[in-house]
């Protein structure tokens, strides 16, 4: 994500540099001179850290910026380790956007972030051609749980389920073919990035609770009730009411 952001940055017009392991102070030093945004693109398994090595080279001044898919943690974390204006950001895509696409990205603003600086973060992005809106990071968090980490957990243990048992494979159907191939990158090669994201979401156990009910209402029999909940995903597509 941080290689794709920074070139297109560079390809709109923008002065940026771009700064990779190994973090040592002299590359830090370099990279970070004079900034007015910098914007932290690693896994949230090692942000603490990074932040950690990243902040005292940065400007009083500069704004402190993330793109990890959970905000509360990460926020407190930049906060804690920067006095100066944190702001929380999640593109809503991955680092091969389709570039006919809608691309938002959601801008989170940290306590100590006057207007001004969250226009900064957020303008970075408009520039790169990104839709942006605001979010408060509780509304960011609990929507991801349900959005993302959902269709993780809910994919990894349906396959799970059905894992090692050959006697399905020649009842295969093409529309459980094309569940197994949209998983297919998410469980064979993020899984592990999912999983943390999982793991660092507070409020991803809620949602499981949650989708455990919709399970109960399947196991009671309640199909038909579960079939009109979820067609509200489809309620204003013509096709479906015709």
């Amino acid at each position: 994500m941080g290689a794709m952001l920074l070139g297109r940055a560079r390809a709109a017009g923008l002065r940026v540099e771009g700064i990779d392991v190994p973090l040592t102070d002299q590359v830090l030093a370099a990279g970070c001179a004079g900034v007015d945004l910098a914007v932290i693109c690693v896994p949230a398994a090692v942000f603490s850290e990074v932040i950690t090595a990243v902040c005292p080279h940065l400007p009083p001044t500069a704004v402190l910026a993330d793109i990890t898919s959970v905000k509360e943690i990460p926020l407190r974390q930049m906060e804690k380790a920067w006095a100066g204006p944190v702001v929380g950001t999640h593109p809503l895509f991955g680092p091969q956007p389709d570039p006919d696409a809608d691309q938002p990205v959601a801008i989170v603003p940290g306590a100590n972030a006057a207007q001004e600086q969250v226009e900064l973060a957020a303008g970075f992005f408009t520039a790169l051609g990104c839709r942006v809106f605001g979010s408060s990071a509780e509304k960011h968090d609990k929507a991801m749980a349900r959005i993302q980490n959902m269709n993780f957990i809910t994919s990894v243990a349906y396959f799970a389920l059905l894992s090692g048992q050959d006697d399905l494979l020649p009842f295969l159907t093409p529309s459980f073919r094309r569940r197994q191939n949209a998983a297919r990158k998410m469980l064979t090669e993020d899984a592990h990035m999912f999983a943390g994201l999982f793991e660092a979401n507070p409020y991803s156990y809620e949602a499981v609770r949650q989708y455990r009910q919709m399970l109960n209402l399947a196991a009671a029999g309640d199909i038909d009730l579960l079939c009109q909940r979820a067609r509200w995903w489809w309620q204003d597509d013509p096709a479906d009411k015709n």
